[in-house]
């Protein structure tokens, strides 16, 4: 069995920058394990499988996977495959498309934009708002797990706190851009002190303010060795659990709230993830998470 593949840069208008995604078109034969092994073979954070809907409302039906594990939803695999099925299906000029991607978590609502000679750009809503997980903290743990001083987690009222919006991370607040680049994750530590939440282990999600790029607010870099990524360039699905950190902490006011946030500029694959709030009577009342994607490879995988 032959099946076409593409290779997307996911939140990066660039090649070779931002996430890499394998899009595997075509997938309706492959049963879960064949998908988990390929996920394995391709060696990304994520593997996504396109597969027809029962539901004809949707543009396709995606499995996501990372090396370990099947997860419910993601947000670079999200965005990834959008642009992918909405290029795949429009090769003619400029286009902008809203479709329904049918995902484990639930439907997923995605605007795409396409322009020649541009990286495309997809947003979607977040199928769940982001919720607070209330188990108690280690602060002590966490600094020796991510090889920091305690001293150094934390900063205005920002404390370390479990969030999810449909896979669980503990949000820790980094004192500054400098603290941030001293980390030194330990994944043996971490697996130790990692709670279970939502039948699996929280990953590692650090952030502070500002960012390398002067329109960022916040710079982030996510760690999570259960689901066999040691780093990852950039992770929607965080940015779409801490959009409950950033409207916790920071008491956010009835109104608009456009955020850049940065991630993979240690590893030299600067991510750019757009997250848009709208907050109403003190509520968020929908957010958005955004970002362009670029091809970089196709090919034919064969099993």
């Amino acid at each position: 069995m032959a099946i076409s593949y593409s290779i997307y840069d996911v939140f990066t208008r660039q090649k070779l920058a931002g996430n890499p995604l394998a899009v595997m078109f075509g997938a309706d034969g492959l049963d879960d394990a064949t998908m988990l092994a390929i996920a394995r073979e391709m060696n990304l954070s994520e593997t996504v499988f396109v597969r027809k809907s029962d539901n004809p409302a949707y543009a396709a039906s995606l499995r996501i996977f990372t090396p370990a594990s099947e997860l419910p939803f993601a947000g670079h695999p999200t965005v990834g495959a959008a642009i992918a099925i909405a290029e795949r299906n429009h090769t003619d000029g400029e286009a902008d498309m809203v479709s329904v991607l049918e995902e484990l978590v639930g439907p997923v609502r995605c605007a795409i934009r396409i322009r020649p000679g541009e990286a495309s750009f997809a947003e979607f809503d977040l199928p769940r708002k982001s919720a607070r997980v209330s188990l108690p903290l280690d602060h002590a743990q966490i600094a020796d797990a991510i090889g920091l001083a305690e001293s150094q987690l934390g900063f205005e009222n920002h404390v370390p706190s479990i969030w999810t919006a449909g896979v669980p991370f503990l949000a820790i607040p980094v004192q500054n851009l400098s603290a941030m680049q001293e980390v030194d994750f330990d994944p043996t530590l971490w697996l130790k002190l990692a709670p279970l939440v939502e039948g699996r282990l929280v990953s590692a999600y650090l952030y502070c303010r500002g960012g390398v790029n002067h329109a960022a607010k916040f710079h982030t870099r996510m760690f999570s060795p259960s689901m066999g990524i040691s780093e990852d360039p950039a992770t929607g699905a965080a940015a779409a659990a801490f959009s409950g950190a950033i409207h916790h902490f920071d008491s956010l006011a009835d109104g608009h709230y456009p955020i850049l946030i940065e991630q993979g500029v240690e590893m030299g694959r600067p991510s750019h993830i757009h997250l848009n709030m709208d907050v109403k009577e003190r509520e968020i009342a929908r957010a958005r998470i955004g970002g362009h994607a670029i091809r970089v490879a196709t090919g034919t995988f064969d099993i």
